[in-house]
């Protein structure tokens, strides 16, 4: 597996638990089959991130009685974790309409020049991009 695509998968894990998460409750093991059906995340790393998200808030857990064991950790969405996967879908979609813009994807939004001088970084929610260049005087 490229090693970037790994290291996408791992900052976009919260927001797929999260999501899921949203949809209905559910216990460790299938979050992580989901996981591993959708986008080839291992089950390795899933039960840290259930963990950090309970101590966190966005997340609470109850337990079901399993007809095949013990009873299972079920998790659900905290309206902590609701807020968290609005404001993260929220930059998710900026983020990735910048980058498709970038890469020229046919099917991304044109980036829109600004012609009101009432945007500004704070009305926008962009940061300006500065680049700079040395000009070296290079004499014959």
């Amino acid at each position: 597996m490229e090693p970037n695509l790994v290291q996408f998968k791992k900052g976009v894990l919260e927001l797929c638990v999260l999501a899921l998460l949203a949809r209905t409750d559910s216990y460790g093991y299938d979050i992580a089959s989901r996981l591993s059906d959708a986008i080839d995340m291992g089950e390795g790393t899933i039960y840290p991130l259930m963990r950090r998200m309970q101590k966190d808030g966005l997340v609470s857990t109850y337990f079901v009685e399993s007809p095949s064991g013990p009873p299972r950790k079920y998790y659900a969405l905290t309206e902590t974790g609701q807020r968290n996967l609005e404001a993260q879908k929220t930059a998710w979609v900026s983020f990735t309409q910048a980058v498709s813009a970038i890469l020229g994807a046919p099917d991304a939004p044109a980036a829109k020049p600004a012609t009101d001088s009432a945007e500004t970084p704070e009305t926008t929610g962009h940061s300006p991009l500065t680049v700079q260049k040395t000009l070296r005087n290079i004499q014959p």
